[in-house]
């Protein structure tokens, strides 16, 4: 195919490989033979080969798809075939762009429960979910440097960077569909702990506010509340006043981008910390300690309790994790300032 032969600037050769969960860069300009596994099983092959050909244009990798020089055993597919365990995938040669290696440090992180289908983590705050919009690695690049013999390790869902709190992994894809069909049902009851400034009133408060994603002009991802966005729904408990301050729990209803910091400043209720929707002048001086208060520097959003059916026993789990020593010394400090 002269487009393939023109990308890959040099002769297809043949490599078998029994599995790749990422094609190292000097065999993306060779014919491989992948044997699809129990773990690989279950994809698409177009999101097969975005996964395993990193760096590659997505343009491209539909192109070589609508080719038909992919091939599974030996006859052509579609872009929505579904891999089965066994399959021989045949990856045409595709030239890899060069672009700067950054080395992932491997890290581990405080583990809430582990075992042959799910890693659960307390993330701390500060730190990306994955890489990505001028992050280098996040989480899950992190803990694949770490455990370079995982078979498999995916992201079940994410938070903010700024968020720390309760993070959930899979370590088999079956997990991963198992707990995606949960989180599409609403089946996942996940809490927060949420402190704000102002004069919280209602003891429990419903809010239903639409919210709509889109990018700023320096291409930062933002939401805002929008008539015809998604629909999206909180509930907030009361669970102690601090002076003019309130820590809220989040009961999340619905999962969208931002639901939380959306939905409270919106409410007149901005988290304190909060960088993109926060009351800016008030995170200034916060970060500076005043008499028995200390200062504060991150956002106030913490994931603290996850409870969700086991995707091989389908017994109930409920995890929790604490509030971080810099929340706690915080809140502590205003308690002692009001005194």
């Amino acid at each position: 195919m002269k487009d393939l032969a023109r990308f890959s600037g040099k002769e297809a050769q043949t490599a078998s490989l029994a599995r790749s969960p990422q094609v190292p860069p000097q065999l993306l300009a060779q014919v491989q033979l992948l044997t699809i596994s129990e773990e690989e099983a279950g994809q698409r092959i177009d999101n097969f080969l975005l996964r395993i050909c990193k760096g590659v244009p997505k343009s491209h990798i539909y192109r070589v798809l609508r080719s038909g020089e992919v091939r599974v055993n030996k006859g052509r597919i579609d872009q929505t075939y579904r891999l089965l365990e066994g399959d021989t995938v045949r990856v045409p040669p595709i030239r890899m762009a060069e672009k700067e290696v950054h080395e992932v440090p491997g890290a581990e992180f405080k583990i809430l429960l582990e075992d042959s289908h799910l890693l659960v983590i307390d993330k701390p705050a500060g730190v990306a979910v994955h890489g990505g919009s001028g992050v280098s690695y996040g989480v899950i690049e992190q803990l694949r440097a770490a455990r370079p013999d995982a078979k498999f390790l995916e992201l079940v869902h994410r938070l903010d960077r700024d968020t720390s709190g309760v993070l959930m992994l899979a370590k088999k894809r079956s997990a991963l569909t198992n707990l995606h069909e949960q989180i599409r049902e609403g089946e996942p009851d996940k809490r927060y702990l949420a402190l704000v400034h102002g004069d919280w009133k209602n003891e429990r408060q419903h809010v239903k506010l639409a919210l709509h994603k889109y990018s700023t002009a320096e291409g930062e991802r933002r939401v805002r509340v929008q008539s015809d966005g998604m629909p999206s729904h909180t509930i907030f408990n009361l669970v102690r006043r601090y002076g003019p301050y309130a820590l809220l729990e989040a009961e999340l209803k619905t999962g969208r981008t931002h639901q939380i910091r959306v939905h409270l400043a919106s409410s007149g209720f901005a988290i304190v910390g909060d960088d993109k929707y926060g009351d800016f002048a008030l995170n200034r001086a916060l970060q500076k300690a005043d008499g028995e208060r200390v200062a504060l520097k991150r956002m106030f959003l913490h994931a603290y309790r996850l409870t969700f059916n086991h995707p091989e026993s389908g017994k109930q789990v409920t995890l929790k994790a604490p509030l971080p020593p810099e929340c706690e010394r915080f809140l502590k400090s205003l308690d002692a300032a009001g005194r």
